[in-house]
Parts: C-alpha cells; sequence; structure tokens
C-alpha cells in the first residue's frame, strides 16, 4: 500500500500498486465503491497481466482518508488523484476508470494533461442533474446532515448486495458530497471536456444500460464507442472478456492489429 497527502491537514489518497512495465495503468472506482474489488480480477487476466497497475481509491473511499471539512467535489477528487499519481512518479497514465471514477478522470486529464495518454470510461457521467435514481441523485436528494444521521443505512437497503459490500465502507458524509459534487457537474461539463481531450478515449457502455446519450457528438470528436453485450452498469462483473478485450486494444494497436 502507497500514500500521498492531499489536503493541508495532511490526509492521505491511499493505493495498491502492482509491478511491471509502463506506461502505468491506473484503475479508479465510481462512487460509493473500492477500486481494487472492481478491477483487480480485470488487471490480472493474461491480456492485461504485466503492466504497472495503481488500485486508487478516492478520498472518503476504501482505504483512503476521508477529512470532515474537505469538499469532495470532482475537481477535489481530481487533485487527490493527481497528488496519487506525483508521487507515484507516473505521466502519460491509461486511467481505466468506473462511472464517477470517469468523471474524476475526465476531470484529471482536462487539468493536468501530462499525467493521461488513454481514458477507458465505463459509462462515466457525463452531465449534470441526473435524473432521480438509488444511485448519485438520489443520495443528493438529501440534505447533508439527515444523509448521515439516516439516509445511509436507506439507501445501503436499496443499493443492493453488490453496492452496499463497498458503500459501507465509505464514509457518509464523503459519500454525499461526492454525490453531490457528481449531480452538480462541472463547468465546463465533463462531456464538453472529454469531447475536447487530446488523448486516446473510449467509452463503455453496457447493453442493459440503454443508448449512450449524445453518443453520436462523442463518436464524431473521435470518442470510441463500445457498446457491451450482455452487460449493465457494472461491465467488469458482468461481462469480464468483452470488458479486458478493449481495455488491451490499445496493445493490439501497437503490434499493428487494427480495431473495428
Amino acid at each position: 500500500m502507497r500514500q500521498a497527502r492531499f489536503d493541508a491537514q495532511g490526509s492521505c489518497v491511499r493505493w495498491t500498486e502492482s509491478e511491471g512495465s509502463g506506461p502505468a495503468r491506473v484503475y479508479v472506482h465510481g462512487l460509493g465503491a473500492a477500486s481494487t474489488v472492481y478491477h483487480a480480477h480485470i488487471a490480472a487476466r493474461p491480456e492485461l497481466a504485466g503492466r504497472r497497475s495503481l488500485f486508487v481509491d478516492l478520498p472518503g473511499h476504501g482505504i483512503s482518508d476521508r477529512p470532515a471539512d474537505f469538499g469532495y467535489s470532482l475537481e477535489e477528487h481530481a487533485d487527490a488523484l493527481a497528488a496519487a499519481l506525483d508521487d507515484a512518479q507516473v505521466t502519460g497514465a491509461e486511467i481505466v476508470a468506473h462511472s464517477m471514477g470517469g468523471s474524476v478522470a475526465i476531470v484529471l486529464a482536462h487539468r493536468r494533461g501530462d499525467l493521461v495518454s488513454r481514458l477507458v470510461l465505463t459509462e462515466a457521467n457525463l452531465d449534470p442533474n441526473p435524473a432521480v435514481t438509488a444511485g448519485s441523485s438520489g443520495i443528493a436528494s438529501y440534505e447533508e446532515e439527515d444523509f448521515v444521521a439516516d439516509g445511509h443505512a436507506r439507501v445501503l437497503e436499496k443499493a443492493g448486495p453488490l453496492w452496499a459490500a463497498t458503500m459501507r465502507l465509505a464514509d457518509p458524509r464523503a459519500l454525499h458530497r461526492s454525490a453531490t459534487g457528481l449531480v452538480r457537474g462541472t463547468l465546463p461539463t465533463m462531456r464538453a471536456m472529454l469531447v475536447d481531450l487530446p488523448v486516446e478515449r473510449v467509452f463503455l457502455q453496457g447493453a442493459r444500460s440503454g443508448e449512450l446519450a449524445g453518443a453520436e457528438e462523442l463518436v464524431a470528436s473521435g470518442v470510441r464507442v463500445v457498446t457491451v453485450p450482455e452487460a449493465g452498469h457494472n461491465i467488469m462483473f458482468d461481462n469480464p472478456e468483452a470488458f479486458a478485450a478493449v481495455v488491451a486494444e490499445r496493445q493490439r494497436i501497437g503490434q499493428g492489429r487494427p480495431v473495428g
């Protein structure tokens, strides 16, 4: 386990790491999740093994610190992720990021282009104010103190066993502020940032989740949109073989094998 300070009080963002060749591949989890749980089985697959891999837990989540006076906005999460990569002496990384983590990765690439050479985004949030669901918008619908008092427990009951297993490890206040920041979005929006980024960009959408809104604009800007069959929001669990194949495609491009 490694750690890096991300605020003036000395709070630390932490990650686990496996040795290998570069460029580093950095895995980032979604809201209420943890990176090793969602991605370690992917990184260990034969087509991806042998690369230096970092599994970063964002502030308030997993093994990272959860300061009460931190804002947990997408920008602040991105700065914390940048602190981890700077401490790890990582540049030009491939960022493999899920849901809220994908939004954080987009902001990171926008703010610190030196750290990112490729984005693989799994159903990342691209727009503010999503429909009210049991996810980020459902959490953000609570007032913060109400969520801390009993809303967290209510959301855990609705989340299902998979998400609840990691959400219960996240700090309730950090979870609420992260969800609120995700619903609020960024300026420019995450979608606008993604369209303008000068790096390789791949967006994975689970077929069970329906069509990706605004996909044509993304494709026109150079984003490769991949609809993964037999998968919903958690593509890395629902169809790990297809997920790993997309992550590995950059290697195949480098070997002269075209990507469809």
